[in-house]
């Protein structure tokens, strides 16, 4: 199967533009794979925040996933964990994950082991592989 991705981003953009924020959130991924487009992490950004401040979980973990690793923003961890636990709260496994990680390694906020395991018992509990390999490794569940 042949996509023609600079078509969708096309049709993204149309209504990432009108304020549909999960069309915003696709968007950012594109650019952010650069398909369809020219690999842009700060566009990237820019959709994912969009969406994210709609509420859409899923953009919530790509922004900050972008402030952890610094890709179209200067890397904070602060602001990182801030979009993590935005949508750890919705439920989001691999944000419930990312965020135990930085309170087990006292990434971006407060040390705190007793909350990076009861995070990742979130995530193992909706199947997140590297949550459950955590909770083995480090606390021996």
């Amino acid at each position: 199967v042949i996509r023609d991705y600079a078509e969708a981003v096309k049709w993204y953009r149309k209504a990432a533009e009108q304020g549909h924020a999960r069309a915003q959130n696709r968007l950012g991924f594109f650019y952010k794979e650069g398909l369809g487009v020219i690999r842009d992490y700060a566009e990237a950004v820019k959709w994912y925040r969009k969406a994210a401040e709609q509420g859409i979980a899923n953009a919530q973990y790509n922004l900050g996933v972008c402030y952890y690793y610094g890709r179209g923003v200067t890397q904070d961890h602060a602001e990182a964990v801030k979009w993590y636990r935005k949508a750890a709260e919705q439920g989001y496994p691999n944000a419930q994950y990312d965020l135990g990680d930085s309170y087990y390694n006292g990434q971006g906020v407060t040390q705190d082991r007793d909350k990076a395991r009861e995070l990742w018992r979130k995530a193992a509990a909706q199947g997140n592989q590297g949550a459950k390999d955590n909770l083995k490794n480090h606390f021996g569940e």
